[in-house]
């Protein structure tokens, strides 16, 4: 008996999709750059429509017996909606918002529901059905927040990585010359990241003679000068020949105040002066 009410109430939320969607979509007010906006294009409210069909068919499914299909359809629509809104950046509280209001819109659908049903439906079903659908929206939450943070954190992550590369660009000028035109300030962080990167493309792009330029310096201080140091001592253990262009009066005064020995490294005022030294 149970089985055929819960059946019922599963095939009623389907056939009404629709409708559910569109006292949903009544709900929403204006806002600047939101998907959710009511002002939103054609296009944006289709897909609209289109995700949250799979919203009820997912809380719908929650009634039955057979989970099998309620799991498939909540990995289905956390992975669409998910990508969705973190592809036109939409803030989780949004998400969260039209999530709460859809919830509102199932549970005065429920409301209508049993009291269209007369006596046959109890007070014990109408907490069984209360329960599954609550815990299908709070399920869809945590999963929706779950794929989220996912994407988000690796779409940081590959952000972060091309900020690397763009920060310590090892230009090739020819088949074995190279040039690091070295920009702005350099943090610990920054300098941690020319130490991995920098050795690793050179052999890649088999480099034999790397100028490092540090005309876009501002400020060379007792870290920077010692991590330069370093990564020409580290690429002259691969055979990599290092010369120094746009060394400022500054940076040479601090390297002898830190008695950093330059002398067996090639120096030079210009990049242009350094480019004819190496052949370019």
């Amino acid at each position: 008996m149970i089985e055929n009410l819960n059946e019922k109430l599963y095939l009623a939320m389907i056939e009404n999709k629709s409708a559910l969607a569109d006292q949903w979509l009544k709900m929403r007010k204006k806002r600047p750059n939101s998907i959710y906006s009511a002002d939103a294009d054609q296009k944006t409210e289709k897909l609209l429509r289109e995700q949250n069909a799979l919203t009820t068919k997912t809380i719908a499914s929650s009634l039955l017996d057979d989970k099998k299909e309620y799991h498939e359809n909540l990995e289905q629509w956390a992975a669409i909606v998910a990508k969705s809104r973190a592809d036109m950046g939409t803030p989780i509280y949004e998400v969260l918002e039209a999530v709460h209001q859809f919830r509102t819109v199932i549970m005065d659908f429920l409301e209508r529901y049993v009291g269209a049903q007369g006596n046959s439906i109890t007070k014990q079903h109408l907490l069984t059905w209360n329960y599954s659908i609550h815990s299908a929206f709070d399920f869809m939450i945590q999963e929706f927040s779950k794929v989220y943070y996912q994407i988000t954190r690796d779409r940081m992550k590959a952000q972060h990585e091309l900020i690397s590369e763009l920060g310590a660009p090892v230009i090739p000028l020819g088949d074995t010359i190279a040039v690091l035109p070295l920009i702005g300030d350099i943090d610990t962080d920054r300098a941690k990241r020319i130490m991995e990167t920098v050795p690793a493309k050179c052999i890649e792009e088999k480099v034999d003679k790397l100028c490092i330029d540090l005309s876009g310096v501002p400020v060379v201080d007792t870290m920077v000068a010692h991590q330069i140091y370093s990564i020409i001592q580290v690429l002259s253990l691969l055979g990599i020949n290092t010369f120094l262009s746009g060394i400022k009066p500054e940076v040479a005064m601090t390297s002898v105040h830190l008695g950093i020995d330059f002398k067996g490294i090639n120096t030079f005022n210009t990049l242009q002066q350094a480019l004819q030294k190496m052949g370019r």
